[in-house]
């Protein structure tokens, strides 16, 4: 199978019994990215490929952090992420690059995430929708004309596209139940 259609779990387990590599697993994913995203919209705030590709080949050499370790994902918007974008869907942050990760962030990479990006989301994830003013639209996998629902919409078109093994997505009201509905 291809890198991307693989679990989570087994792509974890893959980079611990070094049958893959983190460079390896990145540089399929951003190739997949790359042929799909523009058509749906799902990542936003993709880092540069250089960059990300070089995080990836110091976690093949580094001691493994934990059950992340180097696996890209894709936080949603709403998370506040050191040194990334982060925008909460509104043109009041439009430019907001946070100082410090928040809590889930950085537990995120401590366990040894790599944030390629984030997931769409609408202003501040107050929708059942997932598009804004910053970044547009996400469309639906099956038919990008139609919605993908939201508010984690972006997280779930990139989960089911197979863009990242793992996304973040956060529910109140059912932000998370209807993108996966959608």
């Amino acid at each position: 199978p291809m890198l991307t259609d693989l679990s989570a779990t087994d792509l974890s387990a893959r980079i611990a019994a070094r049958e893959t590599s983190a460079a390896e697993l990145m540089a399929a994913t951003l190739d997949w990215i790359e042929a799909v995203n523009p058509r749906i919209n799902a990542i936003v705030s993709l880092r540069p490929r250089d960059v990300l590709m070089d995080e990836a080949v110091r976690a093949d050499h580094e001691p493994r952090k934990g059950w992340l370790h180097g696996l890209p994902m894709a936080p949603k918007d709403l998370v506040a992420t050191r040194g990334l974008r982060t925008t909460w869907g509104s043109p009041l942050f439009a430019d907001h690059v946070p100082a410090a990760d928040d809590l889930l962030a950085a537990r995120l990479r401590a366990a040894g995430a790599i944030f390629i990006g984030k997931t769409n989301t609408p202003e501040f994830g107050a929708g059942a929708n997932t598009r804004n003013r910053v970044y547009g639209a996400t469309g639906n996998p099956f038919d990008p004309s139609k919605t993908c629902g939201g508010s984690s919409g972006g997280s779930a078109v990139a989960l089911s596209l197979g863009q990242v093994p793992l996304a973040t997505g956060s529910d109140y009201g059912g932000s998370l139940r209807t993108p996966a509905a959608f």
